[in-house]
């Protein structure tokens, strides 16, 4: 079956392993979740490759974009007979009809803009579709939803009011939605969230979010956000990371399963409908017991739906047509 994931950070992977001096990777084939032999191999459709930047490297966050984005048509130059990368919706459909696997180009960071909207801009020209507003750190748009504890509990923290998007950030979402770059929600605060739903008209997503009611990680949606996504015609994205799927006194006691997977997809769907849920598998960006070990082993989620009850139809519209309908409407 076809599979689009809305969010990877092999580009970021393929980055850092020539900025940590490490022996440079390249996209055909690598050690990493994500390479073009297992992308094949999982019949991949479109990959969203996420151009990632860590604020606590102390490294500028656009110039290490930029680079980023260097590596990303520099592979796609090479590996041009297999994959290529698309803008529009109907750069996709040219893909599919010419057999090569889609790649497009998203950022996980706003602070890469550096709060300038010609930046923004600039990104967009270079082929950029989507963006996060925050990661874990606070920024120029907003706040992240790393909030304090309130308990030794490592799932109980304190909802800290007002700290939502900022002035620059809603000035952001309004530019993104002229422009076309689909509002990415994930790593975003929750008083965030429900501003975007405030200051924007068109879908948005969650690339890479889960379930809250079924794992307390406060990067996973509410019921209420589910719901509200939902209606907006937005999609969430599956993340794969076994501490956004089960809770655990530590990290290393989590498991990413496809079975607790098909759990989270049965639950936001319950709430959101068949049409709000997609796949955000999060590869490269997350470690620990995967069940799921790389891109190429899509075919066990397929059956981890099939044993929750989801009929062939649905696992489609979850696979990649849920996100293919989005794209139709918003790759402008």
């Amino acid at each position: 079956m076809k599979v689009v994931d809305l969010h990877c950070d092999t580009m970021a992977e393929l980055w850092y392993s020539q900025w940590d001096n490490k022996k440079p990777m390249e996209l055909e084939k690598n050690s990493l979740h994500v390479d073009l032999e297992k992308l094949r191999k999982g019949d991949y459709l479109l990959q969203n490759f996420a151009i990632f930047v860590n604020l606590g490297r102390n490294l500028d966050p656009f110039e290490s974009a930029l680079s980023q984005i260097d590596i990303f048509y520099r592979e796609m130059e090479k590996n041009k007979e297999k994959i290529r990368a698309v803008k529009t919706y109907e750069d996709i459909e040219t893909n599919i009809q010419e057999g090569k696997i889609c790649a497009m180009l998203t950022v996980e960071e706003g602070a890469v803009c550096k709060g300038k909207l010609s930046f923004l801009r600039i990104l967009y020209q270079l082929g950029v579709r989507m963006m996060t507003l925050t990661w874990n750190f606070e920024n120029e748009l907003g706040f992240p939803n790393l909030r304090s504890k309130s308990s030794q509990s490592k799932y109980e923290y304190e909802f800290e009011k007002g700290l939502g998007l900022k002035k620059k950030g809603i000035e952001f979402l309004i530019e993104m939605e002229r422009l076309g770059i689909i509002v990415d929600v994930s790593h975003l605060s929750d008083e965030g969230f429900y501003d975007v739903l405030q200051y924007t008209k068109k879908p948005f997503v969650a690339s890479h979010s889960n379930a809250r009611a079924l794992c307390r990680h406060p990067r996973n949606l509410t019921d209420d956000m589910i719901r509200k996504l939902a209606q907006r015609g937005g999609v969430i994205g599956l993340n794969y990371s076994p501490n956004f799927l089960e809770e655990g006194e530590t990290e290393e006691d989590c498991h990413s399963s496809v079975a607790l997977m098909a759990s989270h997809a049965r639950h936001i769907t319950n709430i959101g409908g068949i049409e709000c849920l997609a796949l955000g598998s999060d590869f490269d960006g997350i470690e620990g017991k995967l069940e799921m070990k790389n891109c190429s082993m899509l075919p066990l989620l397929l059956e981890a739906l099939e044993k929750e009850g989801f009929k062939h139809s649905q696992i489609e519209a979850i696979f990649y047509k849920n996100v293919l309908h989005l794209y139709k409407e918003l790759l402008i």
